[in-house]
Protein backbone atom coordinates (compact mmCIF):
# COMPACT_ATOMS: atom_id res chain seq x y z
CA UNK A 1 0.00 0.00 0.00
CA UNK A 2 1.31 3.42 -0.82
CA UNK A 3 2.52 6.14 1.88
CA UNK A 4 1.46 9.63 1.81
CA UNK A 5 4.40 11.51 2.54
CA UNK A 6 2.72 14.78 3.40
CA UNK A 7 1.24 12.97 6.71
CA UNK A 8 5.27 13.51 7.96
CA UNK A 9 4.88 17.26 8.85
CA UNK A 10 8.33 19.05 9.13
CA UNK A 11 8.09 19.62 13.16
CA UNK A 12 11.11 19.93 15.04
CA UNK A 13 11.62 16.22 16.46
CA UNK A 14 13.60 15.52 20.06
CA UNK A 15 16.47 13.51 20.34
CA UNK A 16 16.74 13.33 16.58
CA UNK A 17 20.00 12.35 14.79
CA UNK A 18 21.43 15.36 12.88
CA UNK A 19 21.53 14.19 9.04
CA UNK A 20 24.31 15.58 7.14
CA UNK A 21 23.89 18.52 4.63
CA UNK A 22 25.80 17.03 2.46
CA UNK A 23 26.46 12.73 2.28
CA UNK A 24 29.82 12.36 0.11
CA UNK A 25 29.69 9.62 -2.34
CA UNK A 26 33.06 8.74 -3.66
CA UNK A 27 33.02 9.23 -7.30
CA UNK A 28 36.45 9.98 -8.98
CA UNK A 29 38.22 13.16 -8.31
CA UNK A 30 35.85 13.42 -5.61
CA UNK A 31 37.31 17.14 -4.55
CA UNK A 32 37.28 18.31 -8.30
CA UNK A 33 33.97 16.99 -8.79
CA UNK A 34 32.23 18.63 -5.76
CA UNK A 35 34.04 22.24 -6.72
CA UNK A 36 32.45 22.33 -10.17
CA UNK A 37 28.99 20.87 -9.02
CA UNK A 38 28.95 23.72 -6.66
CA UNK A 39 30.36 26.11 -9.29
CA UNK A 40 28.01 26.12 -12.04
CA UNK A 41 24.46 24.36 -10.17
CA UNK A 42 24.45 25.94 -6.84
CA UNK A 43 25.30 24.39 -3.25
CA UNK A 44 25.22 20.64 -2.92
CA UNK A 45 22.18 20.04 -0.39
CA UNK A 46 22.47 15.71 -0.62
CA UNK A 47 23.78 13.36 -2.79
CA UNK A 48 23.55 9.72 -3.44
CA UNK A 49 24.20 7.04 -5.79
CA UNK A 50 21.69 4.62 -7.35
CA UNK A 51 21.22 2.01 -9.96
CA UNK A 52 20.03 3.19 -13.44
CA UNK A 53 17.00 1.33 -13.20
CA UNK A 54 15.01 -1.35 -11.37
CA UNK A 55 16.14 -4.75 -12.19
CA UNK A 56 13.96 -7.39 -12.36
CA UNK A 57 14.42 -11.25 -12.91
CA UNK A 58 12.52 -12.99 -15.58
CA UNK A 59 11.60 -16.37 -15.45
CA UNK A 60 12.16 -18.50 -19.12
CA UNK A 61 8.60 -18.54 -19.05
CA UNK A 62 8.30 -14.74 -19.42
CA UNK A 63 10.81 -15.08 -22.18
CA UNK A 64 9.15 -18.09 -24.16
CA UNK A 65 5.59 -16.05 -23.90
CA UNK A 66 7.23 -12.70 -25.07
CA UNK A 67 8.80 -14.78 -27.80
CA UNK A 68 5.18 -15.86 -28.90
CA UNK A 69 3.56 -12.56 -28.49
CA UNK A 70 6.52 -11.10 -30.88
CA UNK A 71 6.05 -14.18 -33.56
CA UNK A 72 2.17 -13.74 -33.74
CA UNK A 73 2.36 -10.41 -34.20
CA UNK A 74 5.14 -10.77 -36.96
CA UNK A 75 3.11 -13.57 -38.59
CA UNK A 76 -0.29 -11.35 -38.19
CA UNK A 77 2.06 -9.06 -40.34
CA UNK A 78 2.93 -11.31 -43.07
CA UNK A 79 -0.49 -12.50 -43.41
CA UNK A 80 -1.61 -8.99 -44.11
CA UNK A 81 1.29 -8.00 -46.60
CA UNK A 82 3.00 -5.76 -43.95
CA UNK A 83 6.59 -6.42 -44.57
CA UNK A 84 7.42 -3.43 -42.74
CA UNK A 85 5.36 -3.84 -40.07
CA UNK A 86 7.22 -7.49 -39.73
CA UNK A 87 10.37 -6.00 -39.72
CA UNK A 88 9.97 -3.73 -37.31
CA UNK A 89 8.78 -5.94 -34.58
CA UNK A 90 11.34 -8.05 -35.22
CA UNK A 91 14.13 -5.48 -34.88
CA UNK A 92 11.36 -4.33 -31.68
CA UNK A 93 12.00 -7.88 -30.40
CA UNK A 94 16.34 -7.69 -30.78
CA UNK A 95 16.97 -4.65 -29.33
CA UNK A 96 14.24 -5.42 -26.69
CA UNK A 97 16.08 -8.68 -26.28
CA UNK A 98 19.71 -6.51 -25.92
CA UNK A 99 18.45 -4.07 -23.49
CA UNK A 100 17.22 -6.73 -21.19
CA UNK A 101 20.60 -8.42 -20.73
CA UNK A 102 22.21 -5.06 -20.37
CA UNK A 103 23.24 -4.34 -16.29
CA UNK A 104 22.44 -0.93 -14.67
CA UNK A 105 25.01 1.48 -14.40
CA UNK A 106 25.44 3.21 -10.89
CA UNK A 107 24.45 6.89 -11.54
CA UNK A 108 25.15 9.57 -8.91
CA UNK A 109 21.66 11.62 -8.42
CA UNK A 110 22.23 15.30 -6.56
CA UNK A 111 20.11 18.05 -5.27
CA UNK A 112 21.37 21.37 -5.09
CA UNK A 113 20.01 24.99 -4.33
CA UNK A 114 19.11 25.19 -7.90
CA UNK A 115 17.85 22.02 -9.06
CA UNK A 116 18.86 17.83 -9.13
CA UNK A 117 21.19 16.59 -11.30
CA UNK A 118 20.79 13.06 -12.31
CA UNK A 119 23.84 12.02 -13.68
CA UNK A 120 25.02 14.51 -16.40
CA UNK A 121 21.42 15.70 -16.60
CA UNK A 122 20.57 19.17 -14.30
CA UNK A 123 16.95 19.41 -13.73
CA UNK A 124 16.51 23.24 -12.74
CA UNK A 125 13.70 23.71 -10.20
CA UNK A 126 12.36 26.90 -12.65
CA UNK A 127 11.65 24.24 -15.42
CA UNK A 128 9.97 21.52 -12.62
CA UNK A 129 6.28 22.53 -11.93
CA UNK A 130 5.90 19.98 -8.96
CA UNK A 131 7.16 16.86 -7.78
CA UNK A 132 6.15 13.25 -6.00
CA UNK A 133 7.36 10.48 -4.01
CA UNK A 134 6.07 7.37 -4.90
CA UNK A 135 7.48 5.22 -1.71
CA UNK A 136 6.03 1.58 -1.07
CA UNK A 137 7.42 0.33 1.78
CA UNK A 138 9.81 -2.58 0.96
CA UNK A 139 9.37 -1.82 -2.87
CA UNK A 140 9.13 1.41 -4.51
CA UNK A 141 11.12 4.65 -3.65
CA UNK A 142 10.84 6.63 -6.70
CA UNK A 143 11.12 10.99 -6.72
CA UNK A 144 8.49 11.75 -9.54
CA UNK A 145 9.33 15.13 -11.40
CA UNK A 146 6.58 17.01 -13.22
CA UNK A 147 8.77 19.35 -15.60
CA UNK A 148 8.15 21.80 -18.67
CA UNK A 149 9.13 19.75 -21.22
CA UNK A 150 6.75 18.87 -24.37
CA UNK A 151 7.61 15.29 -24.92
CA UNK A 152 8.41 13.39 -21.59
CA UNK A 153 7.14 15.52 -18.87
CA UNK A 154 7.82 13.33 -16.21
CA UNK A 155 11.32 12.02 -14.80
CA UNK A 156 11.88 9.63 -12.49
CA UNK A 157 14.60 9.46 -10.03
CA UNK A 158 15.32 6.07 -7.60
CA UNK A 159 15.80 7.15 -4.03
CA UNK A 160 17.20 2.81 -3.72
CA UNK A 161 18.09 3.15 -0.01
CA UNK A 162 17.88 7.22 0.89
CA UNK A 163 15.33 8.69 3.69
CA UNK A 164 11.79 9.53 1.57
CA UNK A 165 11.35 12.23 3.92
CA UNK A 166 14.12 13.41 4.11
CA UNK A 167 14.46 13.66 -0.04
CA UNK A 168 10.92 15.39 0.55
CA UNK A 169 12.05 17.97 3.31
CA UNK A 170 14.77 18.94 1.35
CA UNK A 171 12.58 19.91 -2.08
CA UNK A 172 9.93 21.22 -0.46
CA UNK A 173 11.31 24.79 -0.17
CA UNK A 174 12.24 24.92 -4.10
CA UNK A 175 9.09 23.00 -5.61
CA UNK A 176 5.72 22.38 -4.57
CA UNK A 177 4.42 18.67 -4.03
CA UNK A 178 1.41 17.73 -6.10
CA UNK A 179 0.14 14.23 -6.08
CA UNK A 180 0.84 12.74 -9.03
CA UNK A 181 -0.64 9.24 -10.32
CA UNK A 182 1.32 6.49 -11.64
CA UNK A 183 0.78 6.69 -16.05
CA UNK A 184 0.03 3.47 -17.98
CA UNK A 185 3.24 3.19 -18.76
CA UNK A 186 4.85 2.77 -15.52
CA UNK A 187 1.51 0.57 -14.61
CA UNK A 188 2.65 -1.61 -17.72
CA UNK A 189 5.95 -1.76 -16.72
CA UNK A 190 5.49 -2.92 -13.19
CA UNK A 191 3.02 -5.63 -14.72
CA UNK A 192 5.47 -7.09 -17.61
CA UNK A 193 8.78 -6.59 -15.06
CA UNK A 194 10.29 -4.39 -18.38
Amino acid sequence: MPVDLRQFIEKPRENERQIPKYREVPPQDEDQQEEETSEKYGEILHQWQALEFEVYEKSDRWYVAAAIFLLAIVAYAMLTNGPIMAITFILVGIVGYIHMQKDPRIVTFTITTEGIIADKDMYLFENIHSFWIFYHPHHTKTISLHTKAAMLPFVHIPLQDEDPVYIRELMLPYIPEIKQEPSLIDTVEKVLHL
